[in-house]
């Protein structure tokens, strides 16, 4: 695995936090961030308590993570599967 970067914010490193996806910039994982706004924590909360991350970083992991639920559970994605 090689460093990777996903989108404008993401990065994936084999030498950060084992390769899983992180902020750029940081090892806060994109799945903890995910997880914590899944429990109802708000994009304020986690900018309170990880002042290293942005709120456009945030709303990008959003966005990928949704992409990657249509792309994988679409219907079309199904059709051409």
């Amino acid at each position: 695995m090689k460093h990777q970067e996903i989108g404008q914010y993401l990065v994936v490193d084999p030498e950060i936090c084992h390769g899983q996806p992180t902020f750029k910039g940081t090892r806060v994982p994109v799945q903890t961030v995910l997880t914590f706004l899944s429990m109802g924590y708000t994009i304020d909360a986690l900018l309170a308590d990880w002042p290293e991350l942005r709120r456009e970083a945030i709303e990008e992991a959003i966005r990928l993570a949704m992409d990657a639920l249509v792309s994988r559970y679409s219907p079309i994605a199904e059709a051409v599967a």
